[in-house]
């Protein structure tokens, strides 16, 4: 069976990417299109791949500027040419899924998120003091047309695979379709590897990410500015020159972009992962529960489907007040925290579980058309582990 994998664009190596990464595993002869491809942005195992690009892709700078390119996503997603292909596995939070599948093959969806820039997002992106005047007249003018596009080009989808409840709700909401849950896989591996004694002793509380509209390190930074306490900061992003343009006390600390390498270090070393983003699922909590240490959270989104209330503590409303009051309680609730608890949590969402999981959807779709397995004598890998 020929396989076509599609994703959004490959510019990061972000969450998104490490589900590619994982497709690319469990089909190790599969072509990988997208609308624009940076090379050396991905894994390796990615950037092996015959990679096929959309029109964008010869646009200018176009990789430092494709968000300015929203309206003509869904002309570049049907662009694609997957033609002869059986099986198409679409790996979409924005217009993957909206890619022109040939009759006949089956098409199964890894949804992260409908498009989340023009749905309950949409502010958070485009609100007063997220873009210019005209970047956000621009964007309400195109609304209407993008959101149509989004739920009709959801129908012809033979099987719909969620990462979290959270995000099944906004597919039922939005599109009017039933999901399956399978969560994203979560390279725990080099964060188990470290003792689980010995943690939160660099005395300090770690956010980590993009820094994009919807995470909120706004909350965060305004939060530890009243709070006096240390806050390290890892990550970059678009909203970079904004968040970090202002005077902020010497206990928050930019580290910019930290190493992979280094990033279980710095989790371990952490009093807490600060969390401010209601996020479609939410690797970072698990990494640092991996690490056996502790999360504060916002209380909505994938965390809630992430973080129990013996591995982390939930703040009710997205502000800085509300953060604030989370971390002053932490002291107390620290005292009852088990870092061997955290870790349990944690290895619930391994790569192997989600290759197991995500297999038997394909196999299942694929049945439901009449198609044999696309995994034909043999047990693909991951599958033989239980779920």
């Amino acid at each position: 069976m020929r396989v076509a994998l599609v994703h959004d664009w490959l510019v990061t190596n972000r969450g998104g990417e490490r589900v590619l990464d994982a497709l690319c595993e469990l089909f190790p002869a599969a072509d990988v299109f997208t609308l624009l491809h940076r090379p050396g942005s991905v894994s390796p195992r990615i950037e092996a791949r015959r990679i096929t690009t959309s029109f964008l892709q010869r646009v200018p700078g176009i990789h430092d500027r494709y968000r300015h390119f929203l309206p003509l996503f869904p002309a570049a997603a049907a662009s694609l040419d997957v033609s002869g292909y059986e099986l198409v596995v679409s790996s979409s939070h924005c217009v993957a899924k909206g890619v022109r599948v040939p009759k006949g093959a089956v098409h199964v969806s890894y949804v992260h998120s409908p498009m989340r820039y023009m749905w309950d997002l949409f502010d958070d992106y485009f609100g007063p003091g997220r873009a210019s005047l005209p970047v956000r007249l621009a964007a309400r003018a195109v609304r209407p047309a993008l959101q149509a596009w989004d739920v009709r080009t959801s129908q012809p989808v033979d099987h719909l695979v969620a990462n979290s409840a959270h995000i099944a709700g906004k597919i039922q909401r939005v599109w009017g379709r039933d999901a399956v849950v399978v969560p994203p896989p979560v390279q725990l591996e080099r964060f188990t590897s470290l003792p689980l004694t010995g943690g939160g002793q660099g005395g300090y509380f770690l956010w980590l990410g993009a820094f994009a509209p919807y995470k909120r390190l706004d909350v965060a930074l305004e939060a530890f500015a009243q709070l006096g306490v240390p806050l390290w900061v890892v990550g970059g992003g678009q909203d970079a020159a904004r968040l970090t343009s202002g005077s902020l006390p010497s206990h928050i600390r930019f580290l910019g972009a930290v190493p992979d390498a280094e990033l279980p270090a710095l989790y371990r070393n952490a009093r807490a992962l600060v969390f401010t983003a209601e996020e479609d699922f939410g690797i970072t909590p698990l990494e640092a529960q991996a690490c056996g240490r502790p999360v504060i959270a916002f209380a909505r989104g994938g965390v809630l489907e992430t973080v129990t209330e013996r591995t982390g503590l939930l703040f009710p409303e997205q502000t800085a007040a509300s953060l604030a009051e989370a971390v002053r309680a932490f002291p107390s609730w620290e005292q009852g925290f088990r870092p061997e608890h955290a870790r349990a949590q944690a290895l619930r969402f391994s790569r192997s579980r989600f290759l197991d999981a995500f297999a038997r959807e394909v196999e299942a779709a694929c049945s439901r058309r009449g198609r044999p397995s696309p995994f034909p004598g043999a047990e693909p890998r991951g599958r033989a582990r239980a779920v």
